[in-house]
C-alpha cells in the first residue's frame, strides 16, 4: 500500500524581510507622515517584493541585483508600464536603503538597479486658431469687471506671444526694480517691446513681446489697481496683481486660463505651460530654426527643444494624411 504524499507546505514569509516591511511603513506613516492613499500604494509594492522573495526561497540578505532586475523585467513583460515601475522599484529602493540604516543589510541590493527608460511623452500643443482664439478671447460682456477681463486678456497674449513658463510670468514688473528693498526678477521693456525674464538656473534671457501681447499689456496697465499702502515693494512692482493689488499667484492664473478657454469655447483644458508649448511648435513649424526656439525658449540643452520637432512631424503626418491622394486606406 503507498503511502498518500503529505500536504506540500506554504513557502515561508522572509523572517527579515517581511516584518522590517511591516516597520518601514510604521516609518513612513509615523515619521515621514504619508497620506493614506500613498500609504496603501507603498504596501502594495512592498507585499510583491515580499511575495517574489518568498515564491524564490531568499529573505533580506540573500537578494542579489540581478534578481530585482529579473523581477523588475518581468513587470515589464506582464505590461507594467515604465512609470509604474519606477515608482514599484522605488518603493523597494526605499525600503532596503531604510534596512541599511537599519543594520538590517550589509549592502543594497537594489544599487545600479534602473527601471525601463519611459518614452518621452509629446507636448499637449494647442492648434493654431485655438490659441489664437483664446489669446483673443470674446468680448467683454456688459456689466462684467473691465480689469479682470484686460488682466485675463494680458496674461493669454502674453504666454502665448512670448513662450513665458507661469514662474516668469508672475515674476514680471512694470519695470525693473534694482533698490535695497527689492530687486526685479523680470520685467517689460516698454520702448523695445521685450519681455526680461530669470529662468531655470537663475538665467536671464530677453524674449520678444508681439504687438497684440504689448497692447493688452498697456490695456491691463490702465485698468491695474493701485497696491495697497501696506504692500510690500515687491507687490508694487508686479505686473499681474489680484484685485487687493498683491502679486497674482501661479493659481490664479491657472484659473483665468481656464476660465477664458470656456469662453473661447476651448473643449480642451488650457494650462500656461499649454500656450508655452504652443508658441514653440507654431513658431518652429513657421520657421524651422530650432536654435532660435532654444534660445527664445530659454533651453540649456537643444534636445529639449528638439521634442517639438515630433510636434511639427505629427502636424505634417496629419496634413499627409488627409491631403495626399494615395494616402487614404483603399476601400
Amino acid at each position: 500500500m503507498h503511502d498518500r504524499p503529505g500536504p506540500v507546505d506554504a513557502p515561508q514569509q522572509p523572517a527579515v524581510l517581511a516584518p522590517a516591511c511591516a516597520r518601514y511603513l510604521q516609518h513612513l506613516l509615523q515619521v515621514r507622515r504619508l497620506a493614506e492613499r500613498t500609504l496603501r500604494n507603498y504596501r502594495r509594492d512592498l507585499d510583491d517584493l515580499c511575495r517574489r522573495a518568498c515564491q524564490a526561497g531568499v529573505d533580506a540578505a540573500q537578494l542579489q541585483p540581478a534578481q530585482l532586475r529579473s523581477w523588475v523585467a518581468a513587470l515589464h513583460a506582464q505590461g507594467m508600464s515604465p512609470r509604474a515601475i519606477a515608482t514599484r522599484l522605488s518603493a523597494w529602493r526605499g525600503l532596503l536603503h531604510w534596512m541599511g540604516r537599519q543594520g538590517l543589510l550589509s549592502r543594497d541590493p537594489a544599487a545600479g538597479v534602473r527601471a525601463p527608460r519611459a518614452p518621452r511623452a509629446l507636448p499637449k500643443a494647442l492648434s493654431v486658431d485655438h490659441a489664437v482664439a483664446l489669446a483673443a478671447g470674446a468680448p467683454t460682456a456688459p456689466g462684467a469687471d473691465e480689469a479682470a477681463a484686460a488682466r485675463a486678456h494680458a496674461l493669454a497674449e502674453l504666454l502665448y506671444s512670448s513662450g513665458l513658463r507661469v514662474s516668469e510670468l508672475i515674476g514680471l514688473d512694470t519695470h525693473p526694480e534694482h533698490g535695497r528693498e527689492y530687486r526685479s526678477q523680470g520685467w517689460i521693456d516698454w520702448e523695445q517691446a521685450q519681455a526680461h525674464v530669470l529662468g531655470k538656473g537663475g538665467k536671464r534671457r530677453s524674449v520678444p513681446v508681439g504687438a497684440q501681447a504689448m497692447q493688452a499689456l498697456r490695456a491691463w496697465l490702465h485698468l491695474r489697481p493701485p497696491a495697497p499702502a501696506a504692500a510690500s515693494a515687491a507687490d508694487r512692482a508686479a505686473l499681474f496683481v489680484g484685485p487687493r493689488g498683491r502679486r497674482i499667484s501661479a493659481q490664479r492664473v491657472r484659473e483665468e486660463l481656464r476660465r477664458r478657454a470656456r469662453e473661447a469655447g476651448l473643449a480642451v483644458p488650457v494650462h500656461p505651460h499649454m500656450l508655452r508649448h504652443s508658441f514653440a511648435s507654431h513658431l518652429l513649424q513657421s520657421s524651422g530654426d530650432l536654435r532660435g526656439v532654444q534660445e527664445l525658449l530659454g533651453h540649456s540643452s537643444i534636445a529639449s527643444t528638439q521634442i517639438y520637432t515630433r510636434l511639427d512631424f505629427q502636424h505634417l503626418a496629419k496634413v499627409y494624411d488627409q491631403a495626399h491622394p494615395r494616402a487614404r486606406k483603399p476601400r
